[in-house]
């Protein structure tokens, strides 16, 4: 067995690790309420079976890292998948360490399925090792990345004690208008989390059936001597396409339910022939969400904030503002470091200039910004508890965008990412 074969198992291994450390932190804080022992112990016991099983998760995730390095000859962030599966071992480690801190079970309930989620997220990319391009060929590389993601990685532990804190603070049994507008984004931001779970399974689903279509997209422009050059382009789908891209013809569609033809082309200003397939992905993460939600709200016949918040009502909302407010502040030097400092470094190395607002740099300096204003609001405005929490979890779906929309949807020199 190959060292690339091995890593491949070891990844395996830390994410099934990881789906059993959140159902035993679950144990650990829902069963307190229903165990005829005494709570602490209860939580004491289950607590530590938790941090170790997402420890030995870490380990496995670790193994794969690094054994995938060995397998490959390069440091597996080059692509999407590598990317991702490495952001998620940033996660765990940074929730490892704010843990060690607090140790605060809850944060291991909300940290570990957000764990799962991105490396499920990861494992819808190709997952075949791709040389690197040149302009990848250089220790700055490594030096960029991973600081970045780590960075990144404690903005998202940040994001999960943020919107712990709102789902306790927040009381859906209210009916003020504050209340209200509390209680509909805090849900709009678990709908936004169940969205991504959606598209995750769709994607599986059709994967795991074989679903395929593809099409042929003509492309005529004319240059400056007015002289026509044309092009043809292939787009290949894994889910069913409602949408097809713009002036293209079907090779071959599957189909599904009935449906043998798309039912809309990509508008126009969607430049390239992967345009539509986003679009069509988009429109089924939508479906699938919308899907999946509706089932939960159907099962508990409640909204999902309704249902976790009787669950926090043991846990001091101002140790969450605290450990949201902590790990944002260690990340921040980290991701002013990884994402802009040695970014900058490579970017002079790879392509002969330290900014060329290029849209992946642009919004890595917004991100900042932003979490540059979230520390100045909270420390010099006094910003705490709900306000900082909306702050946090606000922030992390604008590094969402930076990770996600620039490299999916924005060309760009960092486009090399989706691949």
């Amino acid at each position: 067995m190959s060292y690339v074969d091995f890593s491949s198992d070891a990844f395996i291994a830390a994410f099934f690790l990881y789906c059993f450390a959140f159902l035993f932190y679950v144990v650990t804080i829902a069963g307190k309420k229903w165990s005829n022992r005494d709570p602490i112990k209860h939580e004491q016991r289950w607590s530590r079976i938790s941090f170790v099983t997402s420890t030995l998760g870490l380990i496995a995730h670790l193994t794969f890292f690094f054994t995938r390095w060995i397998g490959s000859g390069q440091i597996p962030t080059s692509n999407m998948y590598e990317f991702i599966t490495f952001l998620g071992m940033a996660i765990m480690i940074a929730f490892t360490i704010v843990y060690a801190i607090y140790r605060k079970p809850l944060l291991g309930m909300f940290a570990l399925p957000l764990v799962v989620l991105v490396v499920a997220y990861a494992s819808v990319f190709p997952q075949e090792v791709q040389p690197l391009i040149p302009a990848l060929s250089s220790i700055w590389l490594k030096v960029h990345v991973t600081t970045a993601a780590l960075g990144e990685a404690f903005f998202a532990v940040g994001f999960a004690a943020g919107l712990m804190y709102l789902l306790r603070v927040v009381d859906f049994k209210q009916t003020s208008k504050e209340a209200k507008r509390d209680q509909f984004w805090v849900e709009f931001s678990l709908y936004t989390i169940v969205l991504v779970i959606g598209f995750i399974a769709i994607v599986f689903i059709f994967r795991g059936a074989g679903y395929q279509a593809t099409f042929t997209q003509e492309n005529v422009t004319i240059d400056s001597k007015g002289v026509d050059h044309s092009s043809t382009d292939t787009a290949e789908y894994t889910l069913p396409p409602i949408v097809k891209p713009y002036n293209s013809t079907a090779d071959h569609m599957d189909s599904f339910l009935g449906m043998d033809k798309p039912l809309f082309e990509a508008p126009s200003w969607m430049k390239g022939v992967n345009a539509g397939r986003k679009l069509n992905t988009v429109i089924w993460s939508v479906i699938a969400g919308s899907i999946l939600y509706g089932l939960i709200r159907l099962l508990f016949r409640k909204r999902i904030g309704a249902v976790i918040h009787p669950l926090m009502g043991d846990i001091d909302p101002d140790d969450l503002d605290e450990i949201s407010y902590r790990a944002i502040a260690i990340g921040f030097p980290v991701f002013t470091l990884g994402a802009l400092i040695f970014a900058m470094i490579w970017a002079n190395i790879a392509w002969g200039r330290f900014w060329g607002w290029d849209p992946k740099e642009v919004w890595a300096l917004i991100s900042w910004l932003y979490y540059s204003a979230y520390l100045h609001f909270r420390l010099s405005r006094g910003w705490q508890g709900k306000r900082s929490s909306w702050l946090a979890v606000i922030g992390f779906v604008v590094i969402l965008f930076t990770l996600v929309g620039v490299n999916l949807v924005i060309a760009g020199l960092h486009s090399y990412a989706g691949v």
